[in-house]
This record gives C-alpha cells, structure tokens and sequence, in this order.
C-alpha cells in the first residue's frame, strides 16, 4: 500500500467521533466525492471513491449523524482495466430532505442553496470541526507523494470556491497552503515538511505523522554529512592547491638563486614546505623554531609568492 494509502486507512479508522464534528467530515466526505443532481424531478446524492474505507466511512457517518443506511456497490472501469469504485446512492426524498437539512445544504422554509456541495460555515465554527472537516476532505480527494522521495500533499477541488475554503481551513491552522490550477481542477497543496507534519496532525494521522517524522529525520542527517563531507572535500581541494601554488613559487625562487638572499624567517618557511608539502598551516608552523601561529606562517607564505609574483613567477609559471 503507498503512503497516501496509509495515511488514508489510518484516517477512516478515527473514532469517537462527537456529532457536530462528525457532520462537519460527513459534509467534506460529499463536497470532495460526492455529487448531488436531480433525475425525474427528485434530488439524488451520489458518492463515488476509488477508496472501499472511504466509501464504509461515509456509510458510517450517515448511519451515526442521520440514522440513514445506504448500500455500498462496487463499479468496474473497462477504460481504466477493471478499476473498481465504490458507489452510494439516496435517492428516497425524504432522507435526502434529512441530509441537506443536517449538512445546511437547504434551510428550513424549503431555500435550497446555490452551491449545494460547499460547506455552509455553521458546520464549522469550532477547531475540532475544521480538522474533521480537512480529514473528510484528504479521505475524499486527497493524496500524498512518498516521503522518501519527496514532500508533496494536496487536495483536488472541482471548484476554486472549494479550493478557497480549504486554503482558508488549513490557514486557521497557520498552515500556508497553496492553490494551483490542473487540468480543469483546483488543487490545495502543502511542500514543506513541517507543514505536512501539521497537517498530519490537525487531521489525526498520528502514527503517519510518526513515520514521516523518521523520514524527515534521516534525510536531514544525510544532509548534514553531504554538506560536511562536501565542505571539508572543498577545504581540502583549497588546502592542496594553495600548497602547490607555494611550492612552485619556492621553485621558481630557488632556480633563479634568490633563496639565499632571503630572511632567515623566509628560508626557514620554505624549506619547511619543500620538506612537508601535505602539511597543513598549523603544522608547519609547530616545526618552526621558534613555533609560530597559523597567521604568521600565511604572511611567510605569502611573502615568497609575493617575491616570486615581482620576479615574475605569475608570468612564467607554466613553463616552470
């Protein structure tokens, strides 16, 4: 099973659930894969999920929030190799009344609303309701990329307006979800880590959230020895280059005779890297006599290229 598909099964599996909340998943459940359309002159409400828990959750909210029992079918997709789907339907008007009374989809006096599958705000007021709400709207149309290879979670909306809605329900969360436009559908993600371990948590996937958590942890460590291993590599590229570019200065220095008529300090220096060409600046500077610090041997160093530079070592120094 992939991630997403965890993350799902772990979600449809919540419990004790209290009734406003519950209506508040029951409405995300159907804003995300239901459908509501009048046949023959009589309201339907359909929901269809690739998802067979999706389809049971959805079952079992209706039965606890409406006392309303529904039978769940199974669908196959020749186009997309026998793929199944899980189907519900009520289709008696008198349920169907029940239900968009319960979900605010229509008012007391018969008023039908305009957008019938956006969930009216009354269903969520309160902050357990707005993560229930997110839970049913991930169960419904969510999806999340394998942590191992990436940090990618989103919900698919058919409309902007749902879209907004969600942006809005994740922000009372302060979690700044995203909306972009894909192939006709209106998608409400989350890229960074941390935001989806959030969000994980707002919706209760805790042992999900657990498991991305270790995968977070690991990619950081891993980071963190490229980064060291990357930065000392570098250090020591910079190390071996500078010690070569001294020596050949030396060289130079010593083939046209101009050793001898150096300082004490400078030939000490330069025979000291001649004779230890790997080592570093600390080190040549303990075989000094007297001992000396990592910045006096850069200024000697620096020195006897200096003096080569004016000889004219840089213009002569591949042919040296």
């Amino acid at each position: 099973m992939s991630f997403s598909g965890e993350v799902k099964k772990e979600l449809a599996a919540v419990k004790d659930l209290v009734r406003h909340c519950q209506l508040a998943e029951l409405a995300a459940l159907l804003s995300g894969s239901g459908k509501i359309y009048r046949q023959s002159g009589q309201m339907h409400i359909t929901l269809a999920t690739e998802n067979e828990r999706v389809a049971m959750r959805y079952e079992k909210l209706l039965q606890q929030t409406a006392d309303v029992t529904v039978a769940v079918t199974q669908a196959y997709s020749v186009q997309q190799k026998n793929k199944v789907s899980y189907l519900t339907d009520i289709s008696d008007q008198k349920t169907v009344r029940k239900i968009f009374l319960m979900l605010k989809i229509i008012s007391g006096d018969g008023h039908i609303r305009e957008n019938m599958t956006l969930a009216d705000g009354l269903l969520l007021q309160k902050n357990c309701c707005k993560r229930a709400f997110l839970r049913g709207a991930f169960l419904a149309a969510g999806s999340m990329s394998n942590p191992k290879k990436s940090y990618h979670f989103e919900i698919v909306c058919s409309e902007r307006c749902k879209a907004v809605q969600l942006q809005e329900l994740f922000g009372a969360f302060q979690l700044e979800a995203k909306i972009i436009t894909r192939k006709n559908h209106e998608i409400v993600y989350l890229k960074e880590g941390s935001q989806i371990v959030d969000a994980l948590n707002i919706m209760g996937a805790h042992t999900a959230l657990m498991d991305l958590e270790n995968v977070r942890i690991i990619k950081e460590m891993r980071n963190d020895i490229n980064r060291r291993v990357n930065c000392e590599t570098a250090n020591i590229h910079k190390t071996v280059n500078a010690a070569y570019r001294q020596q050949e200065a030396i060289r130079y220095l010593k083939k046209h005779g101009a050793l001898e008529g150096l300082s004490q300090q400078l030939q000490e220096m330069a025979a000291l890297r001649m004779d230890y060409p790997e080592a570093a600046i600390r080190e040549l500077g303990e075989l000094c006599c007297p001992p000396v610090g990592k910045s006096g041997v850069n200024h000697r160093l620096r020195r006897l290229e200096e003096i080569a530079g004016q000889m004219g070592y840089e213009k002569r120094n591949d042919q040296s």
